[in-house]
């Protein structure tokens, strides 16, 4: 069966790669061997592995864009784990350390709310203070004060230090936070699922073990998470691939992630790359971040079918651009974002929602604004946007979170 009969008499696509993505395209699941070969592709290669991750994105979740109306909220800057690759923690007693109050995050998602937002993402560091009811007490401020906010809050690591003060297993803490409101968690700090690239970016403090056993826990009680990998430093396509392939793993025992979001290195400002500039590459080539998203597309379709471009970490264009490359998601208009912003990333707080749906169409898909779960609160038809061309350099800033 003859699926590329444009590329039939191109020799510049290998019989090698042709197989793979008529594999992908007939739906049959890609190894970690696979997955390097595309990784590796260049030319022609490269562009046939883009135009395969658009039809499969098409095939699996069809002609459309999605995005979610968020605020992130950063409770607090302070961490004492010290990972290299962030430049977002401040010591306790730093001028420019903070630590929000329950009360103040309840008024960040208030706030929220009354713009729109169906979500708050709430996240911070391992602030040594933050007491064993921190977590809980944040969420029962926000729910008291927004009840139908979905709560989307704290990374595995943050999981991790609420089960280290409250003496807890994963298990019963995450259904404590979820009988109190807990919505669904971030798959973050997950970085590269490999232990010796996550000894040179934070020690292995979070071991890629307890990251694995936290999220199946959070799965295991009910609460849905995202996935994510962070590329671009000191790893390489075999550790990319292998990252894919146990999130595949995970999905197929649990079925609880959303969705996959590549986040390339943003390395600016991070001590990892500025102690090591010989040895650490300065974040993800353009080709990198396509080939990211478009060989998690066929990797991990039908298992996690909602594949997020990042906005924040590569810019409106190239993440537009990305929609036609196998991802179907330009993830939240934020409001506030510190993380990326500490690091040294260039592209803004936020974008509106008006944006999201110009830069959507401008790929030629139904744009769509969904919930965190992927439900449709409002598709938009082309006459329906106020926009006349894409918006995707009007960024607003908004402050500091």
């Amino acid at each position: 069966m003859n699926l590329f009969p444009l590329m039939s008499n191109n020799t510049q696509v290998s019989e090698s790669v042709r197989s793979i993505l008529e594999k992908s395209l007939l739906g049959e699941e890609l190894n970690v061997e696979d997955a390097c070969v595309l990784f590796a592709t260049q030319g022609a290669e490269a562009q046939a592995v883009l135009d395969t991750a658009d039809k499969v994105r098409a095939k699996r979740v069809g002609d459309t864009g999605t995005f979610v109306i968020t605020r992130n909220i950063n409770f607090t800057n302070v961490c004492y784990m010290g990972c290299r690759f962030c430049n977002f923690a401040k010591e306790k007693g730093d001028k420019e350390a903070e630590f929000l109050t329950v009360e103040q995050v309840a008024d960040r998602a208030e706030e929220a709310w009354e713009r729109g937002a169906t979500e708050v993402c709430i996240q911070g560091g391992l602030h040594p203070d933050i007491g064993p009811d921190y977590y809980r007490d944040l969420i029962v401020a926000v729910k008291k004060r927004v009840p139908d906010i979905h709560i989307h809050a704290f990374s595995p690591f943050e999981i991790w230090y609420g089960c280290k003060k409250g003496r807890l297993e994963p298990e019963v803490f995450l259904s404590e936070l979820k009988a109190l409101g807990l919505g669904s968690m971030p798959g973050t700090a997950a970085e590269i699922l490999d232990t010796e690239v996550r000894k040179q970016l934070t020690k292995n403090k979070l071991t890629t073990e307890e990251w694995v056993r936290i999220i199946k826990a959070a799965h295991s009680v009910g609460v849905p998470t995202t996935s994510t990998i962070m590329y671009g430093h000191v790893d390489q396509p075999i550790h990319w691939a292998n990252h894919l392939k146990l999130l595949r793993d995970i999905q197929k025992e649990t079925g609880g992630f959303t969705e996959f979001v590549p986040l390339g290195f943003i390395h600016y400002e991070t001590r990892l790359y500025k102690d090591n500039p010989d040895k650490v590459r300065p974040g993800p080539t353009q080709d990198e971040h396509f080939k990211m998203h478009a060989i998690a597309r066929l990797m991990l379709q039908g298992h996690i079918d909602n594949i997020q471009a990042s906005w924040v970490k590569m810019g409106p264009d190239v993440a537009t651009k990305m929609l036609r490359s196998g991802a179907n998601d330009l993830g939240g208009t934020l409001m506030n974002e510190s993380i990326s912003r500490a690091a040294g990333a260039t592209h803004g707080q936020e974008v509106f929602p008006e944006d999201m749906v110009a830069n959507i169409q401008a790929a030629g898909l139904k744009a769509v604004q969904r919930n965190t779960k992927y439900g449709a609160v409002k598709t938009y038809l082309l006459e329906e946007n106020t926009a006349k061309a894409p918006l995707s350099n009007r960024i607003a800033i908004q402050g500091v979170a």
